[in-house]
Protein backbone atom coordinates (compact mmCIF):
# COMPACT_ATOMS: atom_id res chain seq x y z
CA UNK A 1 0.00 0.00 0.00
CA UNK A 2 2.38 2.80 -1.15
CA UNK A 3 0.35 5.57 -1.07
CA UNK A 4 -0.49 5.13 2.40
CA UNK A 5 -4.52 4.01 2.19
CA UNK A 6 -5.18 0.63 3.96
CA UNK A 7 -7.60 -2.28 1.12
CA UNK A 8 -10.44 -1.26 3.04
CA UNK A 9 -10.59 2.72 2.73
CA UNK A 10 -9.35 1.92 -0.86
CA UNK A 11 -12.27 -0.62 -1.87
CA UNK A 12 -14.12 2.37 -0.23
CA UNK A 13 -13.30 4.64 -2.19
CA UNK A 14 -13.54 3.17 -5.25
CA UNK A 15 -17.60 2.56 -4.87
CA UNK A 16 -17.16 6.28 -4.08
CA UNK A 17 -16.45 6.75 -7.63
CA UNK A 18 -19.97 5.18 -8.63
CA UNK A 19 -22.08 8.21 -6.72
CA UNK A 20 -22.73 11.23 -9.14
CA UNK A 21 -23.81 14.40 -7.88
CA UNK A 22 -27.46 14.77 -6.47
CA UNK A 23 -27.95 11.15 -5.71
CA UNK A 24 -29.57 9.59 -2.49
CA UNK A 25 -27.59 6.79 -1.90
CA UNK A 26 -27.74 3.93 1.40
CA UNK A 27 -24.32 2.96 3.44
CA UNK A 28 -24.69 -0.82 4.90
CA UNK A 29 -22.24 -1.51 7.68
CA UNK A 30 -19.05 -2.34 7.40
CA UNK A 31 -16.69 -1.11 4.42
CA UNK A 32 -19.53 0.58 2.73
CA UNK A 33 -20.00 2.87 5.85
CA UNK A 34 -16.36 3.94 5.11
CA UNK A 35 -17.65 5.63 1.49
CA UNK A 36 -18.75 8.41 2.81
CA UNK A 37 -15.25 9.69 3.89
CA UNK A 38 -14.09 9.12 0.27
CA UNK A 39 -16.95 11.84 -1.79
CA UNK A 40 -15.47 14.95 -3.06
CA UNK A 41 -16.26 18.13 -1.46
CA UNK A 42 -18.06 19.52 -4.64
CA UNK A 43 -20.11 16.40 -5.18
CA UNK A 44 -23.58 16.60 -3.97
CA UNK A 45 -25.47 13.79 -2.22
CA UNK A 46 -27.83 12.75 0.61
CA UNK A 47 -26.61 9.81 2.42
CA UNK A 48 -29.54 7.71 3.82
CA UNK A 49 -29.61 5.50 7.29
CA UNK A 50 -32.21 2.96 7.90
CA UNK A 51 -32.48 4.81 11.66
CA UNK A 52 -33.54 7.92 10.02
CA UNK A 53 -31.20 9.70 8.69
CA UNK A 54 -30.91 11.50 5.60
CA UNK A 55 -28.19 14.43 4.68
CA UNK A 56 -25.13 11.84 6.54
CA UNK A 57 -22.03 13.56 6.28
CA UNK A 58 -18.07 12.12 6.77
CA UNK A 59 -17.07 10.46 9.86
CA UNK A 60 -16.38 13.22 13.30
CA UNK A 61 -12.96 14.12 13.73
CA UNK A 62 -11.98 11.92 17.39
CA UNK A 63 -13.19 14.04 20.06
CA UNK A 64 -15.69 15.46 17.98
CA UNK A 65 -18.53 12.96 18.33
CA UNK A 66 -22.34 13.47 18.98
CA UNK A 67 -23.61 10.39 20.68
CA UNK A 68 -26.81 11.25 20.02
CA UNK A 69 -26.03 11.15 15.92
CA UNK A 70 -25.22 7.78 14.45
CA UNK A 71 -25.68 5.59 11.45
CA UNK A 72 -27.28 2.07 10.96
CA UNK A 73 -24.40 0.10 13.04
CA UNK A 74 -24.31 2.89 15.52
CA UNK A 75 -21.20 4.64 14.87
CA UNK A 76 -20.60 8.23 15.06
CA UNK A 77 -21.78 10.50 11.77
CA UNK A 78 -21.56 14.00 11.34
CA UNK A 79 -25.02 15.56 9.14
CA UNK A 80 -24.95 17.50 5.80
CA UNK A 81 -26.78 20.95 5.38
CA UNK A 82 -30.09 20.15 4.28
CA UNK A 83 -30.22 16.82 6.47
CA UNK A 84 -33.08 15.68 7.95
CA UNK A 85 -34.63 13.12 10.88
CA UNK A 86 -37.71 10.59 10.71
CA UNK A 87 -38.30 7.39 12.43
CA UNK A 88 -37.21 4.41 10.70
CA UNK A 89 -40.99 2.95 9.26
CA UNK A 90 -40.21 6.85 7.32
CA UNK A 91 -36.76 5.63 6.67
CA UNK A 92 -38.27 1.89 5.16
CA UNK A 93 -40.41 3.93 3.40
CA UNK A 94 -38.11 5.80 1.48
CA UNK A 95 -36.67 2.62 0.47
CA UNK A 96 -39.78 0.81 -0.47
CA UNK A 97 -40.58 3.14 -2.40
CA UNK A 98 -37.64 3.12 -4.61
CA UNK A 99 -36.18 6.70 -3.44
CA UNK A 100 -32.66 5.21 -3.42
CA UNK A 101 -30.51 6.01 -6.34
CA UNK A 102 -27.80 3.77 -4.83
CA UNK A 103 -27.17 1.08 -2.08
CA UNK A 104 -23.41 0.16 -1.47
CA UNK A 105 -23.89 -2.88 0.90
CA UNK A 106 -21.65 -5.96 2.03
CA UNK A 107 -21.93 -9.18 0.77
CA UNK A 108 -21.12 -12.95 1.89
CA UNK A 109 -21.79 -14.26 -1.65
CA UNK A 110 -22.72 -13.63 -5.04
CA UNK A 111 -23.51 -15.54 -7.86
CA UNK A 112 -22.91 -15.03 -11.49
CA UNK A 113 -26.59 -13.92 -12.10
CA UNK A 114 -26.08 -11.33 -9.58
CA UNK A 115 -28.08 -13.06 -6.46
CA UNK A 116 -26.92 -11.50 -3.18
CA UNK A 117 -26.33 -13.19 0.35
CA UNK A 118 -25.54 -11.16 2.70
CA UNK A 119 -27.51 -11.72 5.53
CA UNK A 120 -26.67 -15.76 7.91
CA UNK A 121 -24.31 -18.03 7.36
CA UNK A 122 -25.86 -20.99 8.79
CA UNK A 123 -25.81 -22.23 11.99
CA UNK A 124 -24.82 -19.01 13.31
CA UNK A 125 -27.62 -16.68 15.29
CA UNK A 126 -28.07 -12.98 14.06
CA UNK A 127 -30.36 -10.34 15.31
CA UNK A 128 -32.04 -10.28 11.69
CA UNK A 129 -31.57 -9.75 8.03
CA UNK A 130 -32.47 -6.09 8.46
CA UNK A 131 -33.17 -3.75 5.73
CA UNK A 132 -30.42 -5.74 2.93
CA UNK A 133 -34.13 -7.44 1.34
CA UNK A 134 -35.44 -4.02 0.89
CA UNK A 135 -32.43 -2.00 -0.43
CA UNK A 136 -31.28 -4.81 -2.41
CA UNK A 137 -34.68 -5.41 -4.43
CA UNK A 138 -35.31 -1.32 -4.59
CA UNK A 139 -32.57 0.17 -5.01
CA UNK A 140 -31.67 1.33 -8.31
CA UNK A 141 -28.25 0.00 -8.52
CA UNK A 142 -26.71 -1.99 -5.88
CA UNK A 143 -22.84 -2.05 -5.32
CA UNK A 144 -21.57 -5.15 -3.19
CA UNK A 145 -18.30 -4.20 -1.03
CA UNK A 146 -16.40 -7.46 0.16
CA UNK A 147 -13.15 -9.71 0.47
CA UNK A 148 -12.81 -11.63 -2.63
CA UNK A 149 -12.05 -15.20 -0.73
CA UNK A 150 -13.67 -15.73 2.56
CA UNK A 151 -11.59 -17.19 5.78
CA UNK A 152 -11.16 -20.50 4.34
CA UNK A 153 -9.83 -19.29 0.90
CA UNK A 154 -13.18 -20.56 -0.88
CA UNK A 155 -14.47 -18.07 -3.22
CA UNK A 156 -17.09 -15.54 -2.90
CA UNK A 157 -18.04 -15.12 -5.90
CA UNK A 158 -19.42 -18.05 -7.21
CA UNK A 159 -21.65 -19.94 -9.76
CA UNK A 160 -24.44 -20.14 -7.25
CA UNK A 161 -24.77 -18.66 -3.78
CA UNK A 162 -24.94 -21.49 -0.90
CA UNK A 163 -25.90 -19.65 1.58
CA UNK A 164 -29.94 -18.09 1.82
CA UNK A 165 -30.20 -15.63 -0.14
CA UNK A 166 -31.04 -11.62 0.38
CA UNK A 167 -32.63 -10.74 -2.75
CA UNK A 168 -32.27 -12.84 -6.24
CA UNK A 169 -30.32 -11.03 -9.73
CA UNK A 170 -30.39 -7.40 -7.48
CA UNK A 171 -26.49 -6.94 -8.01
CA UNK A 172 -24.87 -4.56 -10.55
CA UNK A 173 -21.17 -4.45 -9.51
CA UNK A 174 -19.14 -6.13 -7.22
CA UNK A 175 -16.04 -4.57 -5.90
CA UNK A 176 -13.54 -6.57 -3.49
CA UNK A 177 -9.87 -6.43 -2.87
CA UNK A 178 -8.66 -7.99 -5.70
CA UNK A 179 -10.70 -6.61 -8.59
CA UNK A 180 -13.94 -4.73 -9.91
CA UNK A 181 -16.37 -7.22 -11.39
CA UNK A 182 -19.58 -6.06 -13.52
CA UNK A 183 -22.88 -8.05 -13.42
CA UNK A 184 -24.15 -7.78 -17.20
CA UNK A 185 -26.85 -10.30 -18.88
CA UNK A 186 -23.88 -12.12 -20.73
CA UNK A 187 -22.16 -12.84 -17.15
CA UNK A 188 -19.58 -11.12 -15.14
CA UNK A 189 -17.07 -8.71 -16.47
CA UNK A 190 -13.68 -8.04 -15.39
CA UNK A 191 -13.43 -4.57 -15.03
CA UNK A 192 -10.75 -3.65 -13.15
CA UNK A 193 -7.78 -5.08 -10.92
CA UNK A 194 -6.24 -3.72 -7.51
CA UNK A 195 -2.37 -4.15 -7.74
CA UNK A 196 -0.52 -5.99 -7.59
CA UNK A 197 -3.29 -8.83 -8.80
CA UNK A 198 -3.50 -9.50 -12.24
CA UNK A 199 -6.24 -10.82 -13.90
CA UNK A 200 -4.81 -14.06 -14.10
CA UNK A 201 -4.13 -14.18 -9.77
CA UNK A 202 -8.60 -12.84 -9.99
CA UNK A 203 -9.58 -15.59 -12.41
CA UNK A 204 -8.01 -18.25 -10.15
CA UNK A 205 -9.49 -16.73 -6.81
CA UNK A 206 -13.19 -17.11 -8.43
CA UNK A 207 -15.88 -20.21 -9.08
CA UNK A 208 -17.73 -18.45 -11.42
CA UNK A 209 -16.98 -17.84 -15.20
CA UNK A 210 -15.42 -14.46 -15.34
CA UNK A 211 -15.71 -12.37 -18.84
CA UNK A 212 -12.58 -10.33 -19.78
CA UNK A 213 -13.62 -7.14 -21.94
CA UNK A 214 -12.01 -6.15 -24.99
CA UNK A 215 -10.34 -3.17 -23.99
CA UNK A 216 -7.30 -3.09 -21.77
CA UNK A 217 -8.27 -4.01 -17.95
CA UNK A 218 -7.41 -1.01 -15.78
CA UNK A 219 -5.28 -1.47 -12.90
CA UNK A 220 -5.90 0.12 -9.53
CA UNK A 221 -2.59 1.63 -7.70
CA UNK A 222 -2.51 0.94 -3.73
Amino acid sequence: MGMGIDIRNLMAKRAAEEIKDGMIVNLGIGIPSLVANHIPNDCKVMFHSENGILGMGKSPEKGLEDPMLCNAAGLPVTITKGASYFDSATAFGIVRSGYIDLTILGGLQVSERGDLSNWIVPGKRIPGIGGAMELAKKAKKVIIVMKHVDKNGESKIRQKCSFPLTAKACVNLVITDMAVIEITKTGLLLKEVFNPYTPEDVIENTEAKLLLPNEHIKVIEC
